[in-house]
Formats: structure tokens, sequence, C-alpha cells
């Protein structure tokens, strides 16, 4: 796959992975190194030569192809070779990365390719709840606190005394601006209030919770 530089974040890394290759890719990569970096005016001092480099990779390549016929010597002695030409381009892939500079089309000049950071999609939130709903310190105060909830920035409370049967709520709204714990005052003692909370998330809003019920005291 090719990786185009719009795909690249700022950070930039090479593509490493050498040993999960087969013989013919890691071929390909090598060759590509080769010729990307021989006589390059941007990665001029790369801490393995490449002549010897190609060398040692011409090496390995004739190794492949004898190594065809099976023969155990042969095969011993391309698995030898192989890591040989492994750590020499590990070499020049941090040394291509860090000479880059972060500029993307300099390092992809390499034959190295950039890699695509991953990015996890936000997903959506579950319905919040609340850790607890207590009495507070004062009369009329009651003390809640939303349960916490990985991807959630903010948190919307709304409460109101319990209506009369058939009765629509009347809700208080409160923005929270976390899962720290509220401290609501001015109620009236001996009321039963109901709360509901939200959580907000780069998505949107959740649904709002189950509601909870408490006297005030």
């Amino acid at each position: 796959m090719t990786t185009t530089v719009s795909e690249i974040a700022k950070k930039v890394k090479v593509v490493l992975g050498f040993s999960g290759m087969s013989d013919v890719d890691l071929l390909k990569r090598l060759d590509a190194v080769i010729n990307g970096m021989a006589g390059s005016l941007i990665f001029v001092a790369p801490p393995v030569d490449i002549a010897t480099f190609k060398a040692e990779v011409h090496t390995f390549d004739k190794l492949v192809t004898e190594a065809l016929d099976g023969g155990k010597k042969v095969i011993s002695a391309k698995r030898k070779q192989r890591e040989v030409v492994i750590k020499m381009v590990t070499q020049l892939a941090h040394y291509v990365e860090a000479a880059s500079n972060n500029d993307v089309a300099a390092l992809l000049t390499s034959g190295f390719l950039a890699a695509t950071p991953k990015r996890t999609a936000p997903q959506p939130l579950i319905a919040a709840g609340f850790k607890y709903v207590d009495r507070g310190p004062n009369t009329g105060q009651v003390v809640l606190k939303p349960v916490s909830q990985k991807g959630a920035v903010a948190f919307d409370l709304r409460y109101c005394p319990v209506p009369t049967a058939g009765a629509a709520p009347e809700w208080v709204s409160q923005p929270l601006p976390g899962s720290k714990p509220v401290t609501l005052t001015n109620l009236t003692p001996g009321t039963n209030y109901q709360f509901q909370v939200r959580a907000l998330g780069r998505l949107g809003y959740a649904d709002w919770s189950d509601t909870v019920t408490f006297i005030c005291a």
C-alpha cells in the first residue's frame, strides 16, 4: 500500500517489521532503500555504507535463490544473511527517521515507507449514571457524583421535585465540567427530588440516565 503525504501525522515514523516479511517482500524493500539512498543529497551520513549494504543484499538475494532447492546448509546460510541485512536496514531506518526532520516527502525518497498512525474513531457514550446521591453538609443541600466515563468531556445534570401523577416535571438544568462531586443548595427540606444526568462526548450527548429520587434533609 502506498503511503501519501496527506496520510502522515506530524511525527514521522518509518515502517519497520522487516522480520515479519517474506524473503521476496524483504528484498523488494531492501532494493527500494538502496535505490533511494544511493547518492542521496538528504541522507548524506548513513550509519551503514550503502555500497556495503548493497553487496550484503546481493549475497542475500543469491542465497534466497539457492535455498529454493532445500539444502540445509544453504538454508542456514540464507537465514544468517537475512539477519545481517535486517540489522543493517533497521539501522538505516532509524537514521532516516531522525534525519528526515518530520518531512514526509524527504523520508519517502529514502525508499522506506512512512507509518500511518492508528486513529481510534470516537465511540458513542453509554447512558450516564450516578455513583451516589447523598445528603449535603447543610440543610437544603444534596451532594451527588456522576459515574466517570471514558470519552466523556462534560456532563449535564437536571433535577426537580418529583411531580404529582400526570404532571410534567419542571426540570432545573446545570452543566457539570466533569465527574467530580457537586453540591446542590437552596433545595426544600423534606421534598422528594428526582435527578438525571447525561454525558457529553465527541459524538454528542448520550441518553439521560435512569431517574434517581432522594428526599432532601
